[in-house]
């Protein structure tokens, strides 16, 4: 978990600009029990219904938010919120035509009582394609293997910030070392693990109490580091949140030499081989929905917004926020081609890096990889499309 809560506190969304967005889209309507959304239009170039479920589930790990942007991007006309249980369900669409089914998006985090997405995956079969980080899937090799399909993410938002008034000759995640500066996270994040066994930070500076709300590092009037993600909290400390607006700095935990893939969408290892027709067609499809996101994210991003408020589960969201993430994704390349202009493929060198750091650390905490777990059963670029690239 990686996220900011901000329990208790509302963040004022631009009441006006919501309603613009909405307007790019039918209205979403909500649902005590949808199942399906009922959509009978013209099924278009891309016919899924022969070899895929009627309805596509995907578990999301957090709350909806600009970094799904991609799969609300691919719903259709008429998506219906289900606020009790925390998923939105709408006709899978590709750039604009009906694929012959629907496509269920679930909530993570406090919507699963921060339950992993793996254990989600396991507990329901209904679940087709589910949010997994490179380590976790090598973690849970063992007892739950998961195999990454597309990579939405190339490089993880997932970043430590700092004060640089309090500490302006720290550059880097590696400088807090030299200040002692206490770095606060989420406690047993294998980033970190990796971070205190490569000597990047000191084991006695890292605190693993941060609870997701900025209280503690406004109360340490930037004394504290903190753990955060590139494309949300430097917005959100700068113009939103109480007691500090000003300015941090941040480096990303990709830039220390963790490659790792944040949000990977995978399936249940066994699983891979029958969903394999479905996802020689579908995975394309995920594909553009992200290149169309970031080029038009509007109409997406108003799904997002009602959705968590409909919600209601003490996250909030704004539509700056949103705007600020779909940016910063750009600008870093958190979203990007790669070497080879191709979208959502996995690179097999930092797939095999990631396994070499973690392996042992699983190891150490008893929850070690599979026997002989090679970086091909951790991932597959099989279905990528590789023509399939954003406009550089």
């Amino acid at each position: 978990m990686s996220r900011n809560i901000f329990r208790g506190r509302r963040r004022g969304i631009g009441v006006a600009a919501a309603v613009a967005a909405v307007a790019l889209v039918a209205a979403c309507s909500s649902s005590e029990n949808t199942t399906a959304s009922g959509f009978t239009g013209q099924i278009g170039p891309v016919d899924l219904s022969k070899n895929c479920p009627e309805k596509i589930v995907v578990q999301t790990d957090w709350n909806p938010e600009a970094e799904h942007g991609h799969l609300y991007q691919l719903l259709g006309p008429d998506a219906k919120i289900n606020a009790d249980n925390k998923r939105v369900v709408g006709p899978l669409f590709d750039r604009g035509k009906y694929t012959g089914v629907d496509l269920e998006i679930r909530a993570g985090g406090p919507a699963i009582g921060f339950q992993s997405v793996t254990s989600q995956m396991y507990s329901d079969p209904d679940i087709m394609l589910g949010y997994v980080d490179t380590d976790q899937s090598i973690q849970n090799s063992a007892k739950n293997p998961t195999t990454a399909v597309m990579a939405p993410l190339d490089i993880s938002p997932q970043m430590i910030m700092w004060d640089p008034a309090t500490y302006p000759q720290v550059n880097s995640i590696g400088d807090l070392k030299a200040v002692k500066a206490r770095v606060l996270y989420f406690e047993g994040s294998t980033y970190m693990a990796y971070l205190t066994g490569a000597g990047i930070l000191s084991a006695d500076q890292v605190d693993g109490s941060y609870d997701g709300t900025p209280a503690n590092f406004v109360a340490d009037g930037g004394k504290a580091a903190q753990q955060g993600f590139a494309s949300s909290e430097p917005q959100l400390y700068q113009e939103e949140v109480e007691g500090w607006k000003k300015p941090v700095k941040y480096q990303l935990i990709h830039e220390t030499g963790f490659p790792s893939y944040k949000s990977a969408l995978a399936v249940r290892s066994g699983d891979l081989e029958s969903d394999s027709a479905c996802l020689k067609q579908l995975v394309p499809v995920l594909q553009r929905g992200m290149v169309d996101y970031l080029a038009s994210p509007g109409a997406a991003d108003a799904i997002v917004l009602d959705a968590v408020k409909q919600y209601n589960t003490g996250w909030v969201y704004s539509q700056r926020n949103a705007e600020y993430a779909v940016q910063t994704m750009k600008d870093l390349k958190l979203v990007g081609n790669g070497p080879n202009g191709t979208v959502g493929d996995f690179d097999p060198n930092r797939v095999r890096r990631v396994l070499d750091i973690t392996a042992p650390i699983f190891t150490q905490q008893g929850t070690a990889p599979a026997d002989g777990l090679t970086p091909e059963k951790v991932y597959t670029n099989q279905f990528i499309d590789t023509s399939i690239g954003l406009p550089q």
